[in-house]
């Protein structure tokens, strides 16, 4: 236990100013760096090292913890009832650069980063038994993938980043050769997808069966699309709000000339994967009945419970026993092993964001969306076999008969739990102020908006992965990017109707019995009519990545790298009123009124590292 201890500890301690006088000091029965490389098993628990740095995002959105990201409680789908976490603070604009919160992912990245570099330089040199030549060029495939991924995650949060190399920097180094300036981002993006290209000619070929959170071609293929992506969007090409965003020697370091290219490029590189990799596939879950409703239901549901299934393309292994949000609403009273905490709440927005049953927003007249009132009505998810009332129930309008994925992702009032209780089942959600999950009954573990978020609950132990990236990213990356460069073409429309075909929602073009002519009762031939312009087009992808993506960490990162942030993370957000019983509940509520400002689209540069670097440029409004 020692050895394991200290091997974990040095990996973290090559990253110390005094670790080689340190390590020169250790007892004899204690691990040094260089005898790492003597043991198989030894280089197997530092290269595990290497992957804790991935985040865990079926933790708790505390930034730091494990990596887990404050992304949902960030963005416009959620609220979060805790003060305490950060989310809360960067909706009201009121993060600040000394925070240890904007530090953690700077330190924990760059860790990551540097132990994979000294892994890459010493493994060649390995003298373990079992390490055999192809395996060590395996092994150094995996550290530098992984490197290029810890770079794309610190570029999607903090903009140009300064980039490292191949060399470690000496812990005899002098002061001033320490201090780099930050790289402009398109020369990031190309170490990025470089280091990705170099990594996926050792790395194995791997079907998403038996991925298990390891590095594969498939996966850092998949990974050189979303950082080309990423480089294609608004945020980052030809942007001219950061026109004196530049080096202290006048280098910009986000480019200011837009290139329609870099959309091309993003569109080969998701077809590329697509066309390599066609063991990856849209989930079908084995339990999916006969009824397409109820089919659809379960799919969208079970593709994030299901472990590395068919559409998981990279996880988090083991993510740990602290799973997220628990099973059920906050209550009291029996039955107690059901309890949970749903302080983080949908917000009215994301409720809204949702199609109806028929394919279409609510904002369409031809919706047949209803706002008020309440119907006898029984829900997908409240058609679970282990529920013993197979019935409708009473429903408020808002929420009947909307798309499966909106049963998917919210627990709303008078809903079923989504993990009963065998011995005490059909347990309703009940909101309100005096209900089972209501403010009487906690003000700390209880949602802030009369929604909870449902999606990706589990009910198990800490062996669950946590999903980073799956196929339906990559299908509507590769719409949105060839919208961008090649409206026209006909594989927009077909790959955004793979996603509505599997959620169980009309397709674009493609008659169904779901959407009905008003006057004659009759399906309309071909059905929801197909967007008519690049812009009509490009609203629809961003709606349909909305709700398709909801909850899984990909929202908050869209409306940076769109620009269109000061829109959508601004401004008075609503729910439900959890103050009241009776109808009055059902009444929209002012819950929070959010502040963004420019300087809110990247996080800061920790301010601790600008003191270090005189030649690192702190980003704009900070």
């Amino acid at each position: 236990m020692r050895k394991l201890t200290y091997l974990f500890l040095a990996g973290v301690l090559l990253m110390t100013a005094s670790c080689k006088k340190y390590l020169n000091t250790v007892p004899d029965d204690i691990l040094t760096v260089n005898d790492i490389y003597t043991s198989r098993a030894n280089v197997d628990q530092y290269m595990a090292n290497i992957y804790s740095a991935l985040p865990n995002e079926l933790q708790q959105r505390f930034a730091g913890n494990q990596n887990s990201g404050v992304w949902e409680g960030a963005s416009d789908e959620a609220k979060f009832n805790w003060d305490f976490v950060y989310a809360n603070q960067m909706n009201l604009s009121v993060w600040s650069n000394t925070d240890d919160n904007v530090k953690n992912y700077w330190d924990s990245y760059y860790q990551a980063i540097r132990n994979a570099t000294d892994f890459m330089n010493r493994i060649d040199a390995a003298t373990a038994a079992d390490l055999t030549a192809d395996l060590k060029k395996e092994y150094k495939a995996e550290a530098r993938g992984l490197r290029a991924l810890y770079y794309f995650f610190l570029l999607r949060t903090y903009g140009p980043v300064v980039l490292l190399g191949d060399q470690l920097i000496s812990a005899d180094a002098s002061t001033e050769s320490v201090r780099l300036p930050r790289t402009p981002f398109d020369n990031c993006v190309t170490f990025v997808t470089t280091q990705l290209d170099s990594a996926y000619l050792d790395l194995p070929v791997s079907s998403a069966a038996t991925t298990q959170g390891r590095l594969n071609k498939g996966v850092v293929k998949a990974y050189k699309e979303q950082m080309l992506l990423l480089a294609a969007s608004p945020l980052y090409n030809g942007n001219t709000d950061y026109a004196n965003f530049k080096n202290a020697d006048g280098t910009h370091l986000i480019n200011q000339t837009y290139d329609q290219n870099k959309w091309k490029l993003a569109a080969d590189a998701a077809k590329a994967f697509m066309d390599e990799f066609p063991a990856y596939k849209l989930y079908i879950s084995p339990n999916a009945p006969a009824d397409s409703t109820l089919a659809a239901y379960i799919n969208c549901k079970d593709v994030m419970l299901d472990n590395w299934n068919s559409e998981w393309i990279f996880a988090r292994s083991n993510s740990g026993s602290y799973m997220r949000y628990d099973k059920t609403p906050k209550h009291v009273g029996s039955p107690s092993d059901q309890s949970g905490a749903a302080a983080m709440g949908v917000t009215q927005t994301m409720v809204d964001a949702y199609f109806m049953k028929n394919g279409l927003s609510i904002d369409d007249p031809k919706s047949k969306y209803v706002s008020a009132g309440f119907s006898m009505y029984q829900s997908p998810s409240d058609a679970s076999p282990k529920l013993t009332i197979q019935g409708a129930h009473s429903t408020f309008n808002q929420w009947v008969n909307r798309e499966p994925r909106f049963y998917v992702g919210v627990t709303y009032d008078s809903s079923y739990w989504l993990y009963q209780d065998p011995g005490n089942p059909d347990i309703i959600t009940a909101f309100q102020y005096n209900g089972n999950s209501g403010r009487s009954q906690s003000t700390s573990d209880v949602t802030p908006t009369g929604y909870a978020v449902r999606k990706n609950c589990a009910s198990s132990d800490g062996t669950r992965g946590a999903l980073l990236l799956r196929l339906s990213n990559i299908y509507l990356d590769y719409a949105e990017a060839l919208n961008e460069y090649d409206p026209s073409n006909p594989d927009i429309l077909i790959y955004l109707n793979k996603i509505r075909a599997h959620a169980g929602v009309p397709q674009y073009g493609v008659t169904s019995s779901l959407y009905i002519n008003d006057t004659t009762g009759l399906p309309v031939q071909g059905g929801i009519p197909v967007p008519a312009t690049q812009a009509d087009m490009r609203t629809a992808i961003r709606k349909e990545r909305r709700v398709e993506l909801a909850f899984e960490n990909v929202r908050y990162f869209d409306t940076r790298r769109w620009k269109i942030a000061p829109q959508t993370d601004a401004g008075s957000f609503y729910g439900m009123n959890m103050y009241v019983n009776g109808s009055d509940f059902y009444k929209k509520t002012l819950v929070e009124t959010r502040i963004f400002q420019q300087r809110d689209y990247f996080f800061p540069i920790p301010n601790s590292e600008v003191l270090k670097d005189n030649l690192m440029v702190q980003n704009p409004g900070w």
